[in-house]
This record gives C-alpha cells, structure tokens and sequence, in this order.
C-alpha cells in the first residue's frame, strides 16, 4: 500500500527501511483496524435484534442480554481503536528515530545545498501522516468493500444504493484531489519561502535594527507570510467545498437508506431491524471515503515530503557506505580541473581550476572580491563538493574517505568563524567525547593558535559557554578560537579563509605563528586574504579572476608578474 501511494524509486532506500523497522507497529495497527470495523457492526446487529426478537416478543431478558453484549462490544471498540492510535504514534517515534539522524547527516554530506531545516520540516509531514488519521483512514479504507457486501445481504436495493452513492462520492473525491493537489503544492512552496526567509532573518536582527530597515523587512515578511497565506486559504477553501458536498451527500445516503428499507418492509421484503441496520450500514461503508477526504491534504503533503527527501538521499548516494581503511595522509593535495556553479547562479564560481600543494608548502590565494576564492577554499576544506573535478589527498580523492574521517585531516577557518552553543573547549574539539586525551588536545591546539591565555582570562576559561553563534565573544576573539579548532589534532591540510579579517596586531602575530609551526610539521596550507601580512609567509601564490586560475607560482614570480603594467597587475594583488 505504501508501495503503490508513495512511489518506490531510486532514493527511497533509506526510507522504505525505515517503514520496515515499523511493520510490526503497522501490522498491529492493521491487526486492531480489522476489529474495529468488526465491531463497527454491533449497532447494526443490536438494533436487528432489538426490532426483530425483543419488540415482536416483549423478551426483556434478551434485551439486558444483547444490552449487556453490545455495551461490551462497543467497549472492546473504543478500547481497541485507542489502542491502534498508541501503536501509530509508536511508529511514528520509532520512524524518528531510525530517520533523522540519517536525515541530518545527509544534509550535512550535501554541502549545504539543502535547507536542513525544511528537511526535517518534510520528514516531520511525512512522520504526522504515517502515524496520524492519514494512517488510520488509509487502514479503514479496505473495509469499505466488506460493509458494501453486508448491505447486499441485508437487499439487493441496499447494496445498489451504497454502492452508487460510494462511486458518487469517489468522484467527488477524486475531483478534490485533483483541484487541492497544485494548490496545495503552491500553498507548501510558498509557506516554505516564507519561513526561510524569516529563518534567514532571525540572527540579523541587531543589523536591521541599527539600518533603520524594520518596517521595510516587516512589509517584506508580511508580503510573503501573505501569500503563503492566500495560497492556503485557497486550497482550504476549495477543500472545504468538496467536504460540504461529500458530506451532504453522505446524509442524504443515509435519509435515502432508511426511506427504502421502510418502502421494503412495508412489501414485507426485509424485517424491521433493517430499517436502522441499513442505515448504520450505509454511513460505516461510506464513511471510509469521507475520512480520506478529510485527511487527503495531508497524505498529498507527505507524498511531497517523501519527493522532496528522495531528490536529497539521490544528492547524497554515496553516504554511510562503507570505505576501506586508507592510510593516514601525510599531506600532498592535488586540485584537479575542478569546476563549481552554486544553486541559484548562471555563471560558474570556478572554472577548470588545478593546482598542488606539497606537505609544509604555503599557498596564498588571491583575486578580487567575486573571483572564486572562498568557494576554492569551501571545496578544499571539504565543505563543498564540486560539480566537475576532483580533489585529492595524498593520491586519493575527497570521496575515498568518509566525511568524519577525512575533516580529521583537514583544519578550516572560514570567513564566519560558526561558533556552537557549547563550551570554548567543546568548539575547540569540535564536541568530541569528552576525555583528558580531548582536553590535552583542545589547550594544545589553543596554545599553537596563540589564544590560550585570551581563553584563560574569561570568566570559566575553557568551560565558559557560548550561546547560539558564538555569542558571548567578539568578532575578533571568535576568530582565533576558530582558528584553535582548525589548528584541533594537528591536522595536514590547513585551510585558512579571511584569517586575520577580524584581530588585531597581536592576533595576526599569533595567526603568522600558528601558520609557520603548521608547515614547519609538514601540513599543507591554503590562505585566503586580502591583507599583505599574513602572505608574506607564502611560498606560492594562486591568483584567481572570475573563477579561472590567472597565474600561480613562486611567491615573489607571481608578484613580478602582477607588478608587470599587463593588464591585471599591482592593483589586483592589492584588492585580492
């Protein structure tokens, strides 16, 4: 059934395992499903016996017998379906479980190219309709053919009505689904745009602020929360129309029903308990059809989600499997023809970019603002796979080894520090398991980063917590500590991007320090700057303009090039 609902296609691996692990849950539920709807017909058989044996005979021992049974039944129903609910909410707990983890790394192992937020927003849809009244409709739909044999053992005139008025009311339910599917679909997008962008918005409050751009911003959020407003007020409604019509149609069922069952007992072709039989009969076989109605825009919503986390396993194939063990890299990088577009853009941040890098060797990359520089230095750090190319590590490329792995070897310092909510220790270890080894490790890399007696001097020291984005520390100070967890476990590539944008003197003497004792043990390091400084350290330049590699080489050939009154010359070392 999921099968067929949610589409089995490359991707959905890593989902339809997870539903596995859940069978048991599914298959109690389906187990407490069949009996409910088994004793769904208690009232039917209790008003039969009531209008048949104990009115014709005044038996009031009968009826404080079948009273007794019925009041049982009807409890061992609600206990029942209270039961089926507990057990999807279960699988809904194990389904967490057993997905989100995987969810969240995959959106790591993406390289940011997918909102991990709205991820999870889709597994969390997918999670409701799995083990919400999607779920509980989607198992009492296959009754509906039993309850539609049981009016045709009550008559044949019986069975014909529910069964026209059950195609009456499929129509109708198809024509719901096919005209709330696109607004639905326009009516998640738009949601989806409007909470990104508040999201985006959330931790530059203090900016907008300062710029006078409140109201503008306010106009700008309303703007959207107004159309994803619209966009589901308009599905809601054209649901809702549907949900009257099927509604209405489902009564006059049941005023239908009892009409012709009275016109049947009336030419002695059914007993009286039929009347009411026909009727509860009718409204339980239709019923179904009325409970997926209700909860169709949230079974289309999970059938999006489902897509949606498909398309970002397919990004993501080849994380989790299994990779042989290489040796640990001594530090030979090799950049080959790489070439990146991000989402979003018509003209590629790098072109067919190739360069090495030697263990204790120095690169110092240039160009002016827009030329490619960070996205070089996110695709070196790993934090980026690129579109064309590879990037290898002693021989072996970056997918060799899995992404925990191969960041062991690999040290980085972007623009934004990215501090965590968390100790300065546990952002220095990269919230490694805590330990004495951990701690050694963490005020070693501290001391090589020069920002060992910085951290002392704060109120808990290495146990002083951040908050959310590093607050706590200024935009100089969260720099070095970024740079202390670059520096965590000696790492033998080192890649540095912006790294003195925000110290002062002492900080940059400090950062000149930690790079020089980094290639005096042989790490390979990769510097993006635009002040002189901290270059004045590299033994090879690369300059970059409009994501193409201009010339690299020697530090002081590359100089005398640029010097050179050729186009392209002493302004751009400057501005790169």
């Amino acid at each position: 059934m999921l099968d067929a609902f949610l589409g089995k296609r490359p991707g959905s691996e890593p989902l339809f395992a997870a539903l596995r692990q859940c069978r048991v849950h599914f298959i109690g539920a389906a187990a407490f499903s069949a009996l409910v709807n088994l004793l769904y017909l208690t009232p039917t058989l209790y008003m039969m016996q009531v209008y048949d044996r104990v009115v014709p005979t005044a038996g009031l021992t009968t009826l404080v017998l079948v009273s007794a049974v019925t009041i049982f039944a009807l409890g061992s129903l609600a206990a029942l379906d209270w039961l089926r609910t507990r057990i999807l909410i279960r699988a809904g707990i194990q389904l967490d479980r057993d997905l989100a983890g995987t969810i969240l790394a995959r959106v790591t192992e993406a390289g940011g190219r997918t909102q991990g937020v709205q991820a999870l927003r889709d597994f969390d849809a997918l999670r409701g309709a799995v083990s919400g009244q999607g779920a509980l409709a989607l198992f009492d739909a296959p009754w509906t053919p039993i309850y539609l044999a049981c009016c045709f053992l009550l008559h044949p005139a019986i069975g014909v009505l529910t069964l026209v008025g059950g195609i009456v009311l499929a129509v109708l339910a198809w024509l719901n689904e096919r005209d709330t599917r696109p607004r639905l679909g326009r009516a998640s997008r738009a949601g989806n745009a409007a909470y990104a962008a508040q999201e985006a918005l959330s931790g530059q409050s203090e900016v907008v602020q300062a710029l006078g751009m409140r109201r503008a911003i306010i106009g700008r959020q309303l703007e959207g929360r107004r159309a994803a407003t619209d966009s589901q007020a308009e599905a809601q409604l054209t649901g809702g129309r549907y949900s009257g019509a099927i509604k209405f149609v489902r009564l006059a069922l049941q005023s239908a029903a009892l009409g012709l069952a009275a016109f049947l007992v009336v030419k002695g072709q059914m007993s009286p308990g039929s009347i009411i039989a026909s009727s509860v009969l009718l409204s339980r076989a239709v019923m179904p059809i009325e409970q997926l109605v209700g909860a169709w825009p949230t079974l289309v919503q999970a059938r999006t989600s489902w897509k949606s986390l498909i398309d970002l396993f397919m990004k993501t194939a080849g994380h989790g499997q299994p990779r042989t063990a290489l040796p640990a890299p001594t530090g030979h990088v090799s950049v080959e023809g790489i070439g990146v577009r991000l989402p979003g853009t018509e003209t590629p941040q790098l072109r067919a970019v190739s360069v090495k890098i030697e263990p204790g060797q120095v690169l110092g990359v240039i160009g002016a603002s827009g030329s490619g520089k960070t996205t070089l230095a996110r695709v070196l750090a790993g934090a980026l796979m690129p579109d064309t190319g590879s990037v290898r590590l002693d021989g072996a490329d970056y997918g060799a080894r899995d992404s925990d792995v191969l960041a062991r070897h690999i040290g980085y310092l972007p623009q934004n520090p990215t501090l965590f909510a968390g100790t300065i220790k546990e952002n220095i270890s990269r919230f490694a398991a805590p330990s004495p080894e951990t701690d050694a490790a963490a005020v070693r890399a501290a001391i090589s980063a020069g920002v060992h007696d910085l951290i002392q001097r704060l109120p808990n020291g290495y146990d002083t917590v951040l908050g959310s984005q590093g607050a706590g520390l200024s935009a100089g100070q969260s720099q070095r500590i970024g740079l202390a967890r670059a520096l965590y476990g000696d790492p033998v590539l080192l890649v540095l991007d912006e790294p003195n944008a925000s110290v002062d003197q002492d900080g940059e003497t400090a950062l000149i320090g930690a790079v020089e004792a980094a290639a005096a043990r042989g790490a390979a390091v990769v510097i993006v700057a635009h002040r002189a400084g901290v270059l004045a350290r590299a033994d090879r330049l690369l300059a970059l303009r409009d994501g193409v590699v201009q010339v690299e080489g020697p530090r002081e050939d590359v100089l005398a090039r640029m010097r050179s009154p050729r186009p392209g010359g002493l302004h751009e070392v400057k501005a790169g």
